[in-house]
């Protein structure tokens, strides 16, 4: 069972608002942000060129789709985490 810090009366229809709950999803989601960018980081540091590079100056269009699917990926794999 989650164990609840406590109950605040919402305004709207009535409504409990688990603050447990809240500041849990902040946590967790503070977690996966700082996950996401460590992952990122590693990747810019371990390519072979400068990725910036790549995608601004060069207009490398496939490199900013592979780059765009890794971010996706990385998101996905963090939020399944998070969710247990």
């Amino acid at each position: 069972m989650h164990a609840t810090l406590t109950h605040l009366p919402s305004p709207l229809l009535g409504v409990q608002i688990d603050t447990g709950s809240i500041i849990s999803a902040l946590i967790y989601s503070a977690i996966g942000i700082v996950l996401f960018a460590l992952a990122f980081f590693v990747i810019v540091k371990i390519a072979p060129f400068s990725i910036r590079k790549e995608i601004e100056e060069d207009q490398n269009t496939s490199l900013g789709i592979i780059i765009g699917a890794v971010i996706l990926g990385i998101s996905m794999i963090i939020s399944s985490a998070v969710q247990g």
